[in-house]
């Protein structure tokens, strides 16, 4: 490896080291060293698909609220587009989406 001109000697050596270190990991030398994986951040949800999800499961604004633990405010707000649910919100929306009988477990009679 060739040195940069605004790198110390000793962080060259840092960077190299860790780099053979990497290597060696993936390629199954080493199993000290952690894989930290990051999970996606849900993907944002339009206020249709939003509107288009609750009338799926056929709930009123207040119980799809109730069913994410939200407001009816918050609710009529992402359905008219003047606020976009949090990260945390569209993770429950996702998987109310992939897994609607989660969220209606909360309501026998529906």
């Amino acid at each position: 490896m060739k040195k940069g001109k605004y790198m110390s000697d000793e962080r060259f050596a840092e960077l190299e080291e860790a780099l053979q270190q990497v290597l060696e990991h993936a390629r199954g030398e080493r199993h000290d060293l952690r894989t930290t994986v990051r999970i996606a951040p849900p993907k944002p949800m339009k206020k249709k698909e939003i509107v288009m999800l609750r009338q799926q499961l056929n709930l009123s604004q207040p119980l799809f609220a109730s069913a994410l633990n939200v407001s009816v405010k918050t609710v009529q707000a992402w359905e008219q587009g003047l606020r976009e649910p949090s990260d945390a919100a569209l993770k429950l929306l996702t998987i109310a989406k992939k897994h609607p009988e989660v969220l209606l477990a909360e309501f026998p009679g529906v």
